[in-house]
C-alpha cells in the first residue's frame, strides 16, 4: 500500500507542481485573481484524480477486486497527504525562483477589489490592517506552509471520500469481465 501511496501521491504532486510554476514563470504573477484561482483549482482536480486511478489499480492489482471503504479512504488520503506535500514544496520552490511577492500582490488586489466595491473610510482602513497583517503573518514559513497544505488537502480528501463510497463496489469498474 506504501508503494502505491508514493507512486500515485508523486504523479498527483508532479502534474499540480509543473502548470503552478509554468502559470507562475510565463504570466510573472500578473494573472487576474479569479482566473488564476480556477485553473489552479481545476489543475488540483485533475492531479488528484491520481487518488482514484491508485486506489482502484490497489483494488484490482493488490486485492483481487475489492477493497473495503476504510481502507480504499486510508488510501486516497495517504495519497492525497503527499500531493499535497509536493504542491507545498512546489509553491516554496515557485515563490523562490521566481521571487514573487504573493501576499502583496493578493492582498493589493484585495484592496482593490473592496474599493471597486464601494468600501471608504473606517472599513477600508480595517481592511487595509488586516491584508497588513496577512503580509506579515505570511512571511513567517509556519504560517505559509501549512495554510499552502490547507489549499489543496481538502480537495485531496473530496476526493477519496468519492473515490473509496465508489471503489467499493466490486462491480463499479470492475477489472473483471462479467459472466454474460
Amino acid at each position: 500500500m506504501l508503494k502505491t501511496i508514493l507512486v500515485y501521491g508523486l504523479i498527483a504532486g508532479v502534474v499540480v507542481a509543473i502548470p503552478m510554476l509554468l502559470q507562475a514563470t510565463v504570466l510573472k504573477g500578473h494573472a487576474p485573481l479569479a482566473w488564476s484561482m480556477l485553473v489552479g483549482y481545476a489543475t488540483m482536480l485533475i492531479a488528484l484524480s491520481a487518488v482514484f486511478i491508485g486506489i482502484k489499480r490497489y483494488r484490482d492489482a493488490e486485492l483481487g477486486g475489492v477493497i473495503r471503504f476504510w481502507p480504499a479512504l486510508g488510501l486516497g488520503l495517504g495519497i492525497s497527504i503527499v500531493a499535497s506535500v509536493m504542491y507545498v514544496f512546489a509553491w516554496e520552490l515557485t515563490v523562490a525562483v521566481t521571487h514573487m511577492d504573493f501576499a502583496t500582490g493578493y492582498a493589493d488586489a484585495l484592496i482593490k477589489q473592496k474599493q471597486a466595491q464601494g468600501v471608504t473610510g473606517a472599513a477600508l482602513e480595517q481592511f487595509v490592517a488586516e491584508m497588513e497583517k496577512f503580509k506579515s503573518d505570511y512571511a513567517n514559513p509556519l504560517f505559509r506552509l501549512p495554510m499552502t497544505f490547507i489549499e489543496i488537502f481538502p480537495v485531496g480528501v473530496l476526493v477519496s471520500l468519492i473515490s473509496a463510497a465508489l471503489l467499493r463496489n466490486a462491480r463499479f469498474l470492475s477489472a473483471r469481465p462479467r459472466a454474460a
